[in-house]
């Protein structure tokens, strides 16, 4: 029987204001022409045995609940346990910083009364990484630890989304808002005794608008929190250069079977054929999904599903997600096209290294 139950977090809003993630929430935002962010948090939390999880949605929902559906393909369309939606107090507008909003948890306390679990495992959607959720409950367990933070010395510095500890022999000392390099960053990964996540709730009730770590930062000496070090890949999505830049990461053969092989993935089925490389068509170190058709030329990119690149078009360094149709002629380069967009015959969308243009979809 599992020990603990999960909660995935998909309402945290970004400092960022880029308009790749206006449309839809940043958990269901496309990855790798196949799969969505949330996949990962999902995946991770079957991986270990975990059949009761939780999802907080935002207020723009729709792209999130038509993915998950009932959660079938991660084998949590259940009679006992399962997937279960709910709602998020704050719908999307909370503060940046609060990946668990304690008004959230107040809200859902019902799941956390009616399962019998010792832990619950705490996560959002904003971070790629195959997280081996089983070892780090057995972590937990053999510390003796209040509360376990997954976390992973950063490798770059000025992510203002991403929350830093201040460790001391492992232990928790304090957090902060923003990263930077070679400090404890927080992979929104925590494994917390379910009694005790019920008891801070309740002493917390006077100050549900803070994240529960946030609140906790005049607690951590009272309370035993450690970290667990990630030694896997690792990218947190919060603007559009991360989310861009973690798309080309997995273009490396040895990022992709670190990140892929560890554990399965798991996604919504389409079922459809698989991609169709006409003749003369020129394909290169590319991610090309399910269903589509190639004419052209594509080199160093991420094409989803369904997608039409036609005779003489060129696509270079970009993602291209579902349905989209690359006219004769065309050129693409350093570029995010969104869904069922038609890029007119001889049409040239260029972006830079540092500033990669984006098309809104449709």
């Amino acid at each position: 029987m599992p020990k603990a139950i999960g909660l995935v977090t998909c309402n945290y809003t970004t400092a960022s204001n880029d308009d790749v993630f206006s449309g839809r929430p940043v958990a269901s935002m496309p990855y790798l022409g196949r799969y969505r962010l949330v996949d990962f948090a999902l995946s991770n939390m079957v991986n270990a045995g975990i059949r009761n999880v939780g999802m907080i949605m935002p207020n723009n929902y729709r792209s999130l609940v038509d993915h998950v559906g009932s959660g079938k393909d991660w084998d949590l369309d259940r009679k006992n346990g399962g997937l279960f939606i709910m709602p998020g107090t704050a719908f999307g507008t909370s503060r940046t910083g609060a990946r668990f909003l304690i008004r959230d948890l107040v809200q859902n306390r019902e799941f956390f009364t009616k399962n019998k679990e010792k832990y619950v495992v705490l996560a959002t959607a904003n971070f790629i990484c195959n997280v081996d959720v089983k070892k780090l409950i057995a972590t937990h367990e053999e510390s003796g630890a209040n509360i376990t933070v997954l976390t992973k010395k950063a490798s770059c510095d000025g992510n203002v989304d991403v929350v830093t500890f201040e460790l001391e022999d492992g232990r928790v000392k304090s957090m902060r808002q923003g990263v930077k390099f070679d400090q404890d960053a927080f992979l929104d990964y925590a494994v917390i005794d379910r009694e005790l996540l019920l008891e801070l709730l309740d002493s917390f009730a006077a100050v549900d608008h803070l994240d529960l770590f946030e609140a906790l930062n005049s607690e951590y000496g009272r309370f035993r929190v450690v970290a667990a070090n990630f030694d896997g890949y690792m990218k947190p999505i919060f603007d559009k250069p991360s989310y861009f830049k973690a798309n080309m990461d997995l273009l490396d053969p040895e990022v992709l079977v670190e990140l892929a092989d560890a554990r399965p993935i798991k996604t919504k089925a389409h079922d459809n054929p698989p991609a169709k490389y006409e003749p003369g068509c020129k394909v290169s170190n590319s991610l090309i999904a399910s269903g589509d058709r190639i004419y052209g030329a594509v080199q160093g990119s991420v094409l989803g599903r369904n997608v039409i690149v036609e005779p003489g078009a060129s696509i270079r360094n970009s993602v291209l997600m579902q349905g989209v149709i690359v006219k004769t002629g065309a050129k693409i380069e350093n570029a995010i096209i969104d869904k069922n967009n038609v890029v007119p015959a001889g049409t040239e969308l260029r972006g830079t290294d540092d500033d990669i243009l984006y098309l809104k979809k449709n």
